[in-house]
């Protein structure tokens, strides 16, 4: 049987190696791949700025609530198999483990025939329903177009990361990430500026670069570089192996139609109650907020591998300690961030547009009132990810689903009373609240960690 470095270091040592060293290996690897994956993301949102305009802008933000979706779904097959995957490890089950990476891969090629139908026949609709109208329309339509033929890529190229560094693979996770981001920006340059591609030519880059980070993950898991290599019978189709992908990697495509659906109803609020330009710089807001998301996502995920395999194993105490770190960083960058944007918000404008004044003082206007609150967003994000490693779905599907369940009616009374001002506090409002719940729920479990063994 093969075993994980964890046990392979445990075995030459002696000892089980410290939670904190575990924690660094991880984490690190994690936030660099998706702070990669955020600033091509912002580098998007640069090129498509400065080159095309805040028409183009505003249409990348209608286009987002409904690409969250494939990501979102990319996500689920990503996380859920990779907790699956350490949890068996961890018991000592390496069949167990291969098999469900095999189904990941086999359900998410399934999916990508009903996403790209979906997408190609009725994406223009979900445009529509967040107000899109004349030019703003046609772009968003054409990046969909697009994407549709892509999303096999799409979906592999977000989940296929995450499989490999609960291989034991985290630097290499993080390679692939990068290489993908690099192709993305260097695809970017080439459509948008080159050849004057617009929209359709980030839509292209994006698809490309996803397709150069999907294939170098599949020949690394047919690959004897696998730690647990893959072969063709592992891709069977398994009705139950779905089910447990799904099961646990549903709070991962919750949080992405909690962020869709919200972002969405965002959309539509901007263009009622202030207008394109509005919208065009709530998207530059959403590009730096996803910087610190990313980071976010990274300290989740470079912990889930750790408290999958402790709860496999059954220590509780390295559970808590990996918990604790992911939270202690999370606040400490949040916050750091936050401080930067208020102190600079102008500058950070004027990186994505500097020839539109009305643009620039709705940006800086919006990065004070949207992001105040950044850094509990994070701690949201990381305690969801703990309970979902835990293979706990339900309460981490509540956590996400309850950030909608208060953000919704925010959204829906504060612009009547405050206008414009109103959709951009909405968010930051919400996770005050379930910050607090979220704690709460937190320490209920940490105390009942603490009754159990070590």
């Amino acid at each position: 049987m093969e075993v994980t470095e964890m046990n392979t270091i445990q075995k030459q040592s002696g000892q089980t190696p410290s939670i904190e060293r575990q924690f660094w290996r991880y984490t690190l690897p994690a936030v660099a791949g998706m702070l990669v994956n955020g600033l091509y993301a912002t580098i998007d949102g640069i090129f498509i700025g400065q080159y095309v305009g805040a028409n183009a802008l505003a249409s990348m933000n209608l286009v987002w609530p409904i690409f969250g979706l494939v990501v979102g779904i990319g996500l689920m097959c990503g996380t859920g198999s990779a907790a699956l995957y350490s949890i068996f490890k961890g018991e000592g089950r390496p069949e167990q483990a291969q098999s469900i990476f095999g189904n990941a891969i086999s359900l998410m090629t399934l999916l990508s025939v009903a996403i790209g139908l979906l997408l190609y026949h009725f994406g223009d609709r979900g445009l529509m329903l967040m107000g899109a109208k004349d030019d703003v329309l046609i772009m968003g339509r054409d990046y969909l177009q697009v994407i549709s033929a892509g999303s096999l890529a799409a979906l592999l190229g977000a989940a296929l990361p995450m499989m490999i560094r609960n291989d034991d693979r985290p630097h290499l996770a993080t390679i692939v990430m990068v290489v993908g981001a690099i192709a993305n920006i260097v695809l970017d340059y080439l459509f948008i500026v080159v050849l004057q591609q617009g929209v359709t030519g980030a839509a292209i880059a994006t698809v490309l670069a996803q397709l150069a980070t999907a294939i170098i993950g599949l020949i690394y898991f047919f690959s004897s570089k696998a730690k647990l290599r893959l072969s063709l019978r592992h891709l069977k189709v398994s009705l139950d192996g779905y089910r447990q992908i799904i099961i646990t990697g549903t709070p991962s495509l919750a949080m992405f139609l909690y962020m869709s659906f919200v972002l969405g109803v965002h959309n539509r609020l901007f263009l009622e109650f202030g207008s394109v330009t509005s919208l065009a710089a709530f998207t530059i807001v959403g590009y730096v907020q996803a910087i610190f998301y990313m980071m976010a996502e990274g300290i989740a995920h470079g912990i889930q591998p750790l408290v999958s395999y402790n709860h496999g194993a059954g220590n509780q105490k390295n559970i808590r300690k990996a918990l604790m770190m992911g939270i202690r960083w999370v606040l400490i960058i949040g916050i750091g961030l936050l401080i930067m944007i208020n102190l600079m918000p102008e500058v950070i404008a004027r990186v994505f547009n500097n020839d539109d004044p009305v643009l620039i003082a709705e940006t800086v206007k919006g990065l004070h009132l949207h992001l105040f609150t950044m850094f509990l967003d994070g701690f949201i994000v990381v305690a969801a990810a703990y309970f979902q490693a835990l293979a706990k779905s339900k309460t981490a599907t509540l956590i996400t689903l309850g950030n909608m369940g208060v953000q919704i009616p925010l959204l829906f009374t504060l612009p009547f009373l405050l206008g414009v001002t109103g959709v951009w506090i909405a968010l930051p409002l919400s996770n005050i609240f379930l910050a607090v719940v979220v704690a709460v729920v937190l320490v209920k479990d940490l105390k009942t960690r603490s009754t159990q063994p070590v």
